[in-house]
C-alpha cells in the first residue's frame, strides 16, 4: 500500500495522530470513541501496516499498534517540493520582535519630546500655546 493512498482516509489519519500522541495502543483502545466497530478499525490499521506507517507488537494475546513516522519523510519531501523555495515564507524577524521595535520606536519618540521640552510662548490673544519639537 502507498503512504499517500494510506493518509487518503481521514479515519487512518486521525488512528496515527492517536498513536503519535498517546504511543502504542490495542485496537479496543483505538477503537473507543470513533463510531466504527473493532473490525473496521482492524482493517484500518492493516492498510497503515502494509504502508509501513504502523508496527505491531505481540504481547501475549494483545497485539499493540506503534507508529512507525520513517515513510512520513517521502510526504514531507513532497509537501517541500510543492512549497518551493519562494513558497516558505518565513520572516527574518519574530513578530514579537517586531512589536518590541515599534514599543521602543513610540518610548525613544516620546523620551525626545521630554528631553528638547516643549517650547511655551503666549499669542497675541494672551492665550498660552505649547509648541512640541520634534
Amino acid at each position: 500500500m502507498d503512504v499517500f493512498a494510506a493518509l487518503a482516509d481521514p479515519v487512518r489519519r486521525s488512528l496515527l495522530e492517536q498513536l503519535a500522541h498517546d504511543g502504542p495502543a490495542r485496537v479496543v483502545d483505538l477503537t473507543d470513541g470513533r463510531g466504527i466497530s473493532r473490525p473496521a478499525v482492524s482493517r484500518h490499521l492493516r492498510v497503515l501496516r502494509e504502508a509501513g506507517l504502523v508496527s505491531v507488537h505481540e504481547a501475549g494475546r494483545e497485539r499493540h499498534y506503534a507508529l512507525d513516522a520513517a515513510p512520513l519523510a517521502a510526504v514531507g519531501a513532497l509537501v517541500d517540493v510543492l512549497r518551493g523555495p519562494g513558497r516558505r515564507h518565513t520572516p527574518p524577524v519574530a513578530a514579537s520582535a517586531l512589536d518590541a521595535l515599534g514599543l521602543e520606536v513610540r518610548r525613544t519618540g516620546r523620551d525626545r519630546r521630554a528631553a528638547t521640552g516643549a517650547s511655551s510662548r503666549t499669542t497675541d490673544t494672551g492665550h498660552h500655546d505649547t509648541e512640541e519639537s520634534a
